[in-house]
């Protein structure tokens, strides 16, 4: 098992580490939309905060050495479900290689962010 730190993207806001690479696979933490270089949240609105999730993801996968076009499994957290469209449209640009995926709302998500994405890759 090994921990993985990208300066790249946002440090973990509580006890936990970006990711975590395990048995040929890529375990990311749930990524929100802090931008790494400001360490708050930027867009307000769900495709801003999409896109910076989206590059945080890219980079912690980069560091691990693997990519997003390997990811096999997402797992995304939107605060309201009314979001859904507009949050597929950024995240398809992304996830091209279509993933098994799960996505339901939360009530609250940390720093009241509008999403929030974790994803499992192959190395």
């Amino acid at each position: 098992m090994e921990k993985i730190y990208t300066k790249n993207a946002p440090d973990a806001i509580g006890p936990y580490t970006q990711a975590i690479k395990a048995g040929g696979f890529v375990f990311t933490s749930g990524q929100i939309a802090i931008n790494p270089t400001s360490g708050a949240v930027e867009a307000t609105t769900i495709e801003g905060q999409t896109e910076q999730v989206c590059k945080n993801l890219c980079a912690v996968l980069e560091a691990a050495g693997t990519s997003i076009d390997k990811a096999v499994k997402t797992v995304c957290f939107l605060s309201d479900m009314v979001d859904f469209a507009a949050f597929n449209e950024v995240y398809g640009k992304y996830f091209t290689s279509k993933p098994a995926r799960s996505c339901v709302a939360a009530k609250q998500l940390p720093k009241n962010v509008l999403v929030e994405v974790e994803v499992i890759a192959e190395l």
